[in-house]
């Protein structure tokens, strides 16, 4: 068998031929991926180069470091994935990494969160997956693309077929025409290998919810969409509690931080209640829900077995919300992990107190200690196996 190349002294190698200097964080982490070789080599290998790591030193990754970077994984075939998040790349590194792409066939899962690569750097990504076959993750969130690149985006997909989660999350919008989620709402009609979608931060209001809602319609793969901090009142949940009483492949659906009210908490328990037994997760979490809404959904889960997590803090709290989600946890139809409130009692009356758990609990920070497991606290595209479809 062929014996592993040492990503270490490759590095050093590179680095002199392109006279370049050594990034000591890079440096790290290929000298601890050089001492687990026998694993790296039979199951492939993560490179975690998070420019926000608080577990070691961290020098940021420039442009000119990941072109020294993607020198070395040329010869690294077992380097399956690539985490790059918050660091200092600009829309030239993009660029490297785009071209780096459109050529290799082994990295499955590449993480660029939070580094300002613009609407330039984005569109290379795009310009990408026009040509790039294996890709399975990619994750641009954070990154300030724009209008142009959602649309390269939604066209390259549209074609596509190994992209299974994106993240298109905040970008910098200047339009109120929405017109990139009719492009993306148009892909969703095409695409059958896309299984999860993150669109938070995009000012989505009801007239793009309805689009999204009309293309799920045709689609069967979507099994995770975020729609989390957009504009979506009650009149928009309309459409995906219509969705979901049709639909079913969605199992994820997080609403976080929109304002459906009460109106748009009782269209999706309706939904839940009476038809759908597919979705598994939902977090209404800081949407203007009284106890009317809350309520109604907590009567949704006494019919339906298979709705396991719901979050629901940042709400408005009532006895009888109380009272509701302290029954569903007594009789143990709701576990307190899969829920982000638990009951306590003072001087005989029931209050809610904040528990730390969530959609995405894991996705902007992961423990180095053990493995997040729960496809529905980590988003696939913080680089770990979190849903059987990925």
């Amino acid at each position: 068998m062929s014996v592993c190349p040492d990503l270490h002294q490759h590095y050093v190698q590179v680095c002199q031929n392109l006279g370049q200097p050594e990034n000591p964080f890079i440096a790290h982490v290929l000298r601890e991926a050089d001492k687990n070789d026998e694993i790296i080599w039979t199951k492939g290998f993560t490179l975690k180069i998070a420019g926000n790591s608080h577990l070691v030193p961290v020098q940021r990754v420039t442009d000119d470091n990941l072109q020294v970077l993607v020198s070395v994984l040329r010869t690294a075939a077992f380097v399956t994935g690539l985490d790059l998040r918050y660091n200092v790349l600009t829309d030239a590194g993009a660029k490297t990494m785009a071209t780096f792409l459109q050529g290799n066939e082994t990295l499955l899962h590449m993480r660029m969160t939070g580094n300002k690569i613009g609407e330039k750097g984005g569109m290379f990504f795009a310009s990408m997956l026009q040509i790039n076959s294996t890709l399975e993750k990619l994750d641009l969130g954070d990154c300030d693309i724009g209008v142009q690149c959602l649309i390269a985006t939604a066209s390259a997909l549209n074609q596509n077929k190994s992209v299974k989660a994106i993240n298109l999350n905040r970008p910098l919008l200047f339009s109120q025409e929405e017109e990139t989620t009719v492009h993306l709402a148009l892909m969703l009609k095409n695409n059958s290998s896309l299984v999860e979608l993150h669109l938070c931060k995009h000012g989505m209001k009801n007239f793009g919810v309805e689009r999204l809602c009309e293309a799920l319609y045709e689609n069967s793969s979507v099994r995770y969409l975020n729609l989390a901090c957009n504009k979506i009142t009650s009149d928009g949940v309309k459409f995906l509690g219509k969705l979901l009483k049709w639909n079913q492949t969605l199992q994820i659906l997080d609403l976080n931080a929109n304002q459906i009210e009460d109106d748009g908490a009782v269209y999706l328990s309706e939904a839940l209640a009476l038809y759908n037994r597919t979705l598994q997760a939902l977090s209404v979490v800081s949407n203007n829900i009284s106890g009317k809404g809350l309520v109604a959904l907590s009567e949704a889960m006494k019919t339906n077995t298979e709705l396991s997590c719901i979050y629901i803090w940042g709400n408005k709290f009532d006895e009888a919300t109380c009272m509701a989600l302290s029954e569903l946890i007594q009789m143990g139809r709701l576990k307190l992990n899969c829920t982000d409130v638990e009951p306590y009692e003072v001087d005989g009356h029931i209050y809610l107190a904040e528990l730390s758990h969530g959609l995405q609990k894991h996705y902007y920070w992961t423990p180095s200690y053990w493995a997040v497991t729960k496809k529905d606290a980590n988003a696939s595209l913080a680089i770990a196996a979190v849903s059987e479809y990925l």
